[in-house]
């Protein structure tokens, strides 16, 4: 069972029977002295999409879904459908655009080790590694002698997601990439 102050992005627990993913965590320190601090936690839930806002103490604890985690790989997509290969047994998962799209940005081909949320059968979301490798494909040139705790600059990765890379980095190298945070880590 976790900890409100252990709840991270991408986790799923229980709320009232239901499971239910961790979209975003914002920790509240309240000014008086002696007053603990709240975490205002939105979540989806995973059978009816609906968002869900509550807060939380840190010490509050949350009830773990009830579904099997698995090994899964991405594989093809489509249409607007997201096919995923369980490791184990090979067995094929669907998932809609629309379910996971906070995460299509880190879905590269051939992906492995995401974790498959599975209940009753059916695949209820994923989670992802905590970081991925991808390519830099659009980036302004770099330039010579910019150092790594420079400047910054836009840059678009293969999948479409566009982060902020360091000035050196140029276009066609592969960079190491937070799938949390969504911010650049390294050189791959």
């Amino acid at each position: 069972m976790p900890k409100a102050n252990e709840l991270k992005k991408g986790m799923v627990v229980e709320i009232n029977g239901a499971p239910h993913s961790v979209k975003q965590v914002e920790a509240k320190s309240p000014s008086s002295r002696g007053a603990s601090t709240l975490y205002k936690v939105r979540f989806t839930n995973l059978k009816t999409r609906q968002k869900l806002d509550e807060s939380y103490k840190g010490d509050d604890l949350l009830k773990d879904a009830d579904c099997v985690r698995v090994t899964l790989q991405y594989s093809y997509l489509d249409g607007d459908t997201y096919m995923f290969m369980n490791s184990e047994d090979y067995s094929q998962y669907g998932l809609n655009t629309d379910e996971i799209e906070d995460q299509l940005g880190y879905i590269t081909e051939g992906l492995a080790d995401i974790v498959g949320l599975v209940m009753d059968g059916a695949l209820l979301g994923i989670e992802l590694p905590q970081s991925i490798i991808v390519e830099v494909v659009d980036t302004a040139p770099g330039i010579k002698g910019a150092t790594a705790a420079g400047r910054s600059k836009p840059a678009t990765l293969s999948t479409g997601l566009e982060i902020q890379v360091p000035e050196y980095l140029e276009t066609g190298e592969m960079v190491k990439v937070n799938t949390v945070t969504g911010k650049f880590m390294s050189r791959a």
